[in-house]
């Protein structure tokens, strides 16, 4: 056996992979069986009451409990401390590749390779030689190459960006997406073979569309809440200075339902929207604050004021979220409609409300 191993892991996993079926039925859970996580997640960080980033490895108590406990994994930082790269939760990527329904023989590519985890399973459902893993930071590349070489996985896993796919290897029969996006790239589309099933994280949800036709797809969220790293890109950071210089306007929508009932149909509306919060020293919420990529950013205070400055009026659109969505809106009632030309997302019957994505790269 080529990595550590007390016998512990493998009973570690095989619990794991037996919690995850919960008794159901799923071509998915002898992968999760047979695959070591802790092979792909040799070291992960975890964060302490004070906000600092500890590492975590094998020889540390608990190290295996974690690994193959149903949690993300946080497993690369920048040179600022914020998280880069992860280990996504188990339960999530059980539910994903069964929207995926990936069978022996499929053509898959994989978006996002970070630990080489995911590519794994995909290989041990339907074979190395039909699985294509590309990520666009080298050394996480290099890593995954070494973790599944350890397990005796060879997929291809290649350096680049995910928006442009790999051609060499295209047609493909399933497309997934492990990593944030805002919009289903327009080369996936055009690398998919007919009929072909994608599923990507959009926003704070997961859509699963099928290729009708060359550039047409159509497809629904699952029902599941999901929050990926974003694919990376530049923006500009909040503008609370600013902001708090804007005269007040009142609303009625209280701070909390961004952080709530309106956290999914925002990341739709609002393509790349980041938000934080304030608190009391009671652990009250008192604010929050929302921006964008191009510099708009709103607050909006507990006592109904709001201050908002930048291109776009953000807390004017999230007031219009609360209109349309009266409660907790159900992820499986949104749809995704796309032509070559177009990306929209819309919920409950013909005439609801729609929301047209990114143009698509």
């Amino acid at each position: 056996m080529t990595w550590p191993d007390n016998g512990a892991s493998a009973a570690a996993r095989h619990r794991m992979a037996a919690d995850l079926a919960g008794g159901h039925r799923s071509e998915w859970i002898d992968a999760f069986s047979a695959t070591p996580r802790h092979v792909f997640v040799p070291r992960f960080y975890r964060q302490n009451a004070e906000g600092a980033w500890r590492p975590v490895t094998w020889e540390e108590p608990g190290y295996l409990d974690a690994v193959y406990s149903d949690e993300a994994l946080t497993t690369q930082l920048d040179d600022q401390g914020v998280p880069t790269s992860s280990s996504s939760q188990p339960s999530v990527m059980l539910r994903m590749l069964d929207a995926l329904g990936a069978e022996d023989g499929h053509r898959v590519l994989e978006l996002g390779t970070g630990t080489g985890y995911n590519a794994a399973l995909l290989a041990h459902r339907v074979g190395a030689s039909e699985v294509t893993s590309i990520d666009i930071d080298y050394e996480l590349v290099k890593d995954a190459v070494r973790h599944l070489d350890a397990v005796g996985l060879r997929p291809t896993v290649v350096v680049g960006d995910g928006a442009q796919g790999w051609p060499s290897r295209a047609p493909y029969d399933r497309i997934i997406a492990t990593v944030g996006l805002h919009t289903i790239p327009r080369k996936l589309l055009q690398q998919a073979a007919p009929g072909a099933v994608i599923v990507v994280p959009l926003g704070y949800g997961i859509a699963r569309v099928t290729v009708t036709g060359r550039g047409h797809a159509v497809g629904r969220f699952l029902a599941i809440p999901a929050f990926f790293m974003a694919r990376r890109s530049s923006g500009a950071p909040p503008q609370f200075d600013e902001a708090a210089q804007q005269p007040p306007t009142d609303s009625s929508v209280p701070p909390a339902d961004l952080l709530g009932r309106l956290k999914f149909p925002a990341s739709i509306a609002l393509p790349g929207y980041n938000s934080c919060s304030w608190k009391d020293d009671k652990g009250n919420l008192e604010a929050v604050g929302v921006w964008t990529p191009d510099g708009s950013t709103a607050t909006a205070h507990a006592s109904g004021a709001v201050r908002q400055c930048g291109p776009q009026r953000l807390w004017d659109r999230i007031e219009h979220l609360a209109k349309v969505f009266e409660g907790d809106p159900s992820r499986e009632e949104f749809r995704v409609t796309i032509t070559p030309t177009q990306q929209t997302v819309s919920y409950g019957d013909a005439d609801g409300a729609s929301w047209d994505l990114p143009t698509p790269p």
